[in-house]
């Protein structure tokens, strides 16, 4: 037994490396992405400066999407540095991809009815397709292919650019492709049938059809934009999201001499939708190369300077193009919104990286790094309200004197 001794000895060292080693930082980023979505979900309705954009504009909340998109794509970049068998590697990614977008049908189809009741269940006819984790998962997906097919690992030595030269060209092209149908696509008039709950409208006859008047091409805005058209086409109107957050705006919002709003304002659009996940899934390619560098390069400095350069050229672009009429928008993931968000996770990163890795102040993100640690279960039980629900479960007297309802009638509707 002496003789195995030593051997235990150095796996033990060996398993200390490996724990020393660890970047922190990345669960320390995916807690902060989760800590970022329970702020704007629970005060958005408080504080509606820190809510989505109704429209064009960057609020606090339109920051968590990219966020979570950023550290998907950093994650292949590890998880596949070396693949020895590149089918294999495929399916496992394709499944867990898959395994994504179930839950988030599951969680954001409708099949579960919120705070306000104990039912589930979902008209197939009806269901979302679209969501959070679906995003993710197309982005995942797209740049775990990058990452173990379009990877020239001989070409390592000859610079990062070169290394990685088609993850750019896939990038490229994705955004051009978006570009081409933003623009390009004619979107003629359309129909939808307004739900019950829509009190902005007037009926205008018994079935409750509304026709939103567009016969243009290239138009930006909430109604006629090619996204929602290609989404209606593809997944059908009765399958979109029902609150879009431009309801929001101005003119959806009814006053004293207007006897109601346009009609598209109780429309269904989907800010998940399927023209849009091309930008998204740029993002995670963005993220992909972060981990690129941090899985390439050793030296602190190294790693943060390229990590800055590539944050600062991608922000710079997006203001410009910002300035040159490609307006930031969160719900058609515009490319000046995607590079802005982009290189604002990547900051992001570089100064928890900084903090956490380099100068090893962990126990100041304690918190954040065991929310990142348990990320997905967290989301679940967000997003499901499970979390409420339990809550309201503990009450005095009365089912209605309960901690959460105290606090919805403190501050939402106070």
């Amino acid at each position: 037994m002496a003789d195995y001794e030593p051997l235990t000895d150095v796996e033990q060292q060996l398993q200390t490396n490996r724990r020393a080693t660890r970047v922190a930082s990345l669960d320390v980023f995916r807690g902060l992405c989760v800590f970022l979505m329970m702020l704007v979900d629970y005060g958005g309705s408080v504080f509606p400066i820190i809510s989505h954009s109704p429209w064009d504009g960057i609020h606090l909340a339109d920051f968590v999407m990219p966020f979570f998109l950023f550290i998907a794509g950093l994650s292949p970049a590890l998880a596949y540095k070396k693949v020895p068998n590149r089918a294999e590697a495929t399916w496992k990614a394709v499944l867990r991809a898959v395994k994504l977008f179930l839950l988030g049908v599951l969680l954001q189809g409708g099949y579960l009815h919120g705070v306000n009741s104990l039912t589930y269940g979902v008209d197939i006819e009806k269901i979302r397709w679209m969501g959070v984790l679906q995003r993710i998962s197309i982005g995942y997906i797209v740049a775990a292919l990058c990452e173990i097919w379009l990877t020239c690992r001989t070409w390592r030595q000859e610079g990062f650019f070169k290394s990685y030269f088609w993850h750019w060209c896939i990038a490229f092209s994705l955004s051009a492709v978006y570009m081409l149908l933003l623009y390009g696509l004619y979107v003629p008039n359309w129909q939808f049938t307004a739900p019950a709950w829509a009190s902005s409208l007037s009926p205008s006859n018994d079935s409750n059809v509304y026709t939103v008047r567009c016969e243009v091409r290239g138009d930006l805005g909430p109604a006629c934009n090619s996204a929602g058209m290609i989404d209606r086409y593809i997944l059908g109107v009765d399958h979109l999201y029902m609150k879009p957050a431009y309801r929001n705006l101005k003119e959806c919002k009814i006053s004293d001499d207007q006897d109601c709003s346009p009609p598209w304002c109780d429309a269904p659009f989907d800010p998940e939708g399927i023209l849009s996940s091309l930008t998204a899934a740029v993002t995670c390619i963005f993220g992909l190369q972060y981990g690129h560098i941090l899985a390439d390069l050793q030296d602190h400095k190294e790693r943060l300077t390229k990590w800055s350069l590539l944050s600062i050229s991608s922000f710079i672009l997006g203001l410009l193009l910002a300035f040159a009429g490609i307006p930031v928008n969160k719900s058609l993931y515009t490319v000046s919104y995607m590079l802005i968000t982009s290189a604002s996770a990547g900051i992001t990163f570089c100064a928890l990286y900084l903090l956490v890795d380099v100068y090893g102040s962990r126990r100041l993100t304690s918190v954040l790094e065991w929310m990142g640690m348990h990320s997905l279960s967290i989301f679940v039980l967000i997003t499901s309200n499970l979390a409420i629900i339990a809550i309201q479960g503990f009450y005095w007297t009365a089912p209605e004197n309960n901690i959460v309802h105290w606090i919805i009638s403190r501050l939402v509707h106070a």
